[in-house]
């Protein structure tokens, strides 16, 4: 982060923090900087040099708010999230259902002031989401209850753009956006390694139509708007969506996905009873396009991608360890992802780089085929890098950095998967090959495969921290309560 960029987090951030006295919680703070500093910025659109067309009603803008306090002050900003909540495009999504926690006037003239006090369009695009991301990193290091429940770790994404390699005129989707990592990343490296050399029309594609994006939740959504916004994608009109992406196919094809579906096995659908609370029931996607019919959420996403991939289309998609070897269901997708597409890699994460503690996931790696008039599988060979065993990573001591991943990108050899190697023999090594004959014969088609002796079954001192064990087995407890559940609600079925 730039020294421009990081000095206004900075001073964002000490804000946040004396907001703390109003009940306004970390997860809350992005949220209440996105709705004041969205007035400022479209104010600034409509003065020179750019001479935009207001897009905020007028007496709903950031001038209205300049010369009023107290009370007033309050009652009209509350005005102003009502009123923008109801328009449309990006305007509507960000400010929808938009709520000002900030109830103390004196604090909220405060924020005005200090937004006011910044030329925001007088800095870069890279420092405007320099600003935007380094508030949801600290948020999301500052709480797992705010965004480290849809944070996935920079690191990771910026490996997994390297070796999909997105190009100019490519769609890119992901059916579970959160703040829109995978988007930004995309859009770095396309621009790094094509900005000068694009032409007008490919300027505006990259813009306007390479991105698609899908949330459930509505507060995450906003955030991602915001982000691609100050990222300089889309304009007026929003490329992400609030919606329930394995509800249906809405009929999106995209040349690439890459996501990270949230945590926790079960689908719910959430409903209003008529006590006015909102309660969660399991569900099942009954869908046509879909190989099976169950409440895994995972799985179910990895059926949706199926579909929306185009043919020849690439995708990534991190998975937890369930996906890997739950019977029933997940032994058919299995199946079925191993004959109708190309799953040629996978790569096990180490354990305490997500926010949610104890959490073990890996990342499959496959392309979509046309169906084969042989009757053939189209994966030949499953590529599988461990950084897992002998691997320990937290989110303060020892963050996963690029650098953790600069092997796993050299064994993927994404200018030609074909040609990939196994550069040694030795029992220890990362990188290990297992053809289609070896995996179609393991019980269940069981892709949780590891192989490195783990130094921590031996040596005490190689044990991961406390903490980390307790959140491995408070993970493993809640898997079988759900296995568990899982039975029940099939009992229950017959």
């Amino acid at each position: 982060m730039s020294n421009d960029s990081s000095s206004i987090v900075q001073k964002l951030w000490n804000y946040c923090d004396y907001l703390q006295d109003d009940g306004v919680d970390y997860s809350d703070y992005t949220q209440q900087l996105t709705n004041v500093l969205f007035l400022k910025m479209a104010d600034e659109l409509t003065k020179p040099p750019f001479k935009k067309k207001a897009i905020i009603p007028k007496n709903f803008d950031w001038e209205s708010l300049l010369n009023k306090s107290g009370e007033e002050l309050r009652d009209h900003y509350n005005a102003i999230l009502k009123k923008l909540g109801t328009e449309s495009k990006l305007l509507g999504l960000i400010y929808r259902g938009s709520e000002n926690k900030i109830k103390a006037p004196a604090k909220l003239a405060k924020l005005i002031k200090l937004i006011d006090g910044e030329e925001w369009f007088g800095l870069s695009v890279d420092v405007k989401g320099e600003i935007y991301e380094g508030l949801l990193q600290k948020n999301a290091d500052s709480s797992q209850k705010g965004a480290g429940q849809y944070f996935t770790p920079r690191a990771l994404i910026e490996a997994i753009v390297d070796v999909i390699q997105p190009k100019l005129g490519q769609t890119i989707g992901d059916p579970a956006c959160g703040t829109g990592g995978f988007f930004l990343q995309s859009h770095n490296y396309l621009q790094k390694k094509f900005g000068k050399s694009m032409n007008p029309d490919e300027k505006k594609f990259l813009k306007e139509k390479t991105f698609h994006g899908v949330d459930l939740l509505q507060d995450v959504i906003r955030l991602c708007a915001m982000n691609m916004y100050l990222h300089g994608i889309g304009d007026t009109k929003s490329q992400v969506k609030e919606a329930d992406s394995l509800l249906s196919d809405d009929g999106e094809r995209f040349d690439i996905v890459m996501t990270n579906p949230p945590f926790g096995k079960k689908s719910k659908e959430k409903a209003w009873s008529e006590s006015g609370k909102v309660e969660s029931n399991s569900l099942d996607y009954e869908r046509g396009d879909f190989w099976t019919t169950t409440a895994n959420k995972q799985l179910n996403f990895i059926q949706h991608i199926k579909t929306i991939l185009k043919p020849n289309g690439k995708c990534a998609v991190v998975v937890p360890d369930n996906v890997l070897f739950e019977g029933g269901s997940g032994e058919t997708i299995r199946k079925k992802l191993l004959e109708q597409f190309d799953l040629h890699t996978m790569l096990r994460l180490p354990t305490g780089i997500f926010y949610a503690g104890g959490v073990k996931a890996n990342v499959l790696f496959f392309d979509k085929k046309l169906p084969r008039e042989d009757g053939k599988a189209w994966t030949k060979t499953l590529w599988i890098y461990d950084l897992r065993t002998n691997m320990h990573f937290t989110q303060k001591e020892k963050k996963l950095t690029r650098a953790d991943l600069d092997e796993f990108v050299q064994c993927y050899n994404a200018k030609d998967v074909s040609k990939r190697k196994e550069d040694s023999k030795d029992e220890q090594r990362r990188w290990r090959s297992y053809s289609y004959d070896e995996l179609i014969k393991r019980d269940k088609t069981s892709l949780d495969i590891f192989w490195i002796k783990d130094n921590s079954l031996e040596d005490i001192e190689n044990l991961p921290a406390p903490e980390v064990i307790a959140d491995e087995i408070k993970e493993n407890l809640k898997s079988a309560l759900d296995s568990i559940n899982d039975l029940i609600d099939n009992l229950g079925k017959k």
